[in-house]
């Protein structure tokens, strides 16, 4: 059966999701577009709980004509398909090497951190106060399908919450990134990220086991670049990783 009508209540439901922070938290759900966010899906086991289709693509799931499909969609172009899916949170944040993000408001940065995150095996991202919604439509297209592969964990930033020794990046304090652990690294890290912006809270700053940054010519790096120079560079030295 295809969905013809504009008032079906599966469609007002998708709509809410991609448009509406509350809507997700409240429902605990979110949607992921495109055969290759789907595709990824599927491959780390985390099923849709609904799966709609271009009507006449043969894509599989519930078809929809095009232009109520594209209404729905989060994307300026529309979209072939899409999968409603539940939310996954991890019940605290977790090591051996954690990205703990503090006020990145961009949902586009946070997405590319989970991408770096599970390119170099990191074990959690642990979202705090002021970061955009891992789980919002932006934030979803930009992880590329990471989603579906790193754990996600909510965390206040407050002292002893996060894993292992705290490392927090603040442009042109502390040390040099690359002179940290030079010869002994504790068993877990987690690494602490502000906002290019506005940077991190000097409370959080002071709390943190460790202050670095990254040696550069220009000011500051962007919250998802810092945060991926940071894993590349801390991620060898965690032992038996």
């Amino acid at each position: 059966m295809t969905i013809t009508s504009p008032h079906n209540e599966k469609l007002k439901q998708i709509r809410k999701l991609t448009h509406q922070r509350r809507a997700r938290e409240q429902a605990g759900r979110f949607v992921a577009e495109g055969e290759d966010l789907l595709a990824a899906a599927d491959a780390a086991g985390w099923p849709a709980l609904e799966r709609y289709c271009m009507a006449g693509s043969g894509l599989g799931g519930t078809e929809v004509e095009p232009e109520l499909l594209s209404a729905a969609s989060a994307l300026g172009s529309g979209t072939r398909m899409l999968g409603v899916f539940e939310e996954r949170w991890a019940p605290a944040p977790a090591g051996p090497l954690c990205v703990y993000l503090h006020g990145i408001h961009d949902p586009g940065n946070v997405g590319a951190v989970l991408r770096s995150a599970q390119a170099f095996g990191a074990s959690c991202i642990a979202v705090g106060p002021g970061t955009a919604d891992p789980y919002g439509p932006k934030a979803v297209r930009a992880s590329m399908g990471s989603l579906f592969g790193v754990p996600l964990a909510r965390a206040s930033g407050e002292p002893g919450e996060l894993p292992g020794e705290t490392v927090a990046l603040v442009a042109g304090a502390g040390v040099a990134l690359g002179e940290l652990f030079a010869s002994c690294a504790p068993p877990a890290i987690t690494i602490v990220v502000g906002s290019e912006r506005d940077g991190l809270p000097d409370e959080l700053t002071a709390a943190a086991d460790h202050v670095a940054h990254i040696p550069i010519l220009t000011h500051s790096l962007n919250a998802a670049m810092a945060a991926t120079v940071a894993l590349y560079e801390l991620t060898h030295r965690i032992p038996a990783r």
